[in-house]
């Protein structure tokens, strides 16, 4: 890959309702330096992009749920590789509907899982377009008509 290249990746968006129908973002902490992210990574050979988020939010966070196969928009930002250069990644959002999270997951002991509101999450989050995205979850009419025909659905 060529200096200014993009490379794409994916990411779930974990979301629930809490007892007061307030809407949460589940994000976990980075394995570098520990700061809040959602789960992402690459696209997966024969996987769907959808598909790929999903198994993502499993293996970071233990969420289990919906997914939509719709995304909800994307999000650029640089990927360090520790003594090498980074990569700028372009990551596609798919928001999962969260069923479950178990107790046992591939990353649990590498990482810590926290629900937070959507404008807490936002604060949190590194990426200005992913904060902007966290930020306007409840005024996008067009990912709010995702979100609710994944929540009919669930």
């Amino acid at each position: 890959m060529s200096e200014n290249e993009t490379a794409d990746q994916i990411a779930a968006l974990p979301m629930r309702w809490d007892k007061s129908n307030k809407l949460r973002i589940l994000m976990v902490t980075s394995r570098d330096r520990g700061r809040w992210v959602i789960p992402k990574g690459w696209l997966m050979d024969g996987k769907k992009p959808w598909h790929a988020a999903e198994i993502e939010a499993l293996e970071e966070a233990g969420a289990v749920g919906f997914i939509s196969k719709k995304s909800i928009g994307r999000f650029h930002y640089d990927k360090r590789y520790e003594g090498k250069s980074s990569v700028h990644c372009r990551v596609t959002l798919y928001p999962l509907i969260v069923e479950k999270l178990k107790r046992r997951w591939k990353e649990r002991d590498q990482r810590k899982r926290h629900w937070f509101s959507p404008a807490k999450a936002a604060r949190l989050v590194e990426e200005e377009e992913l904060s902007r995205l966290l930020r306007g979850l409840s005024d996008n009419q067009e990912t709010l008509a995702v979100i609710e025909k994944l929540r009919k659905a669930a």
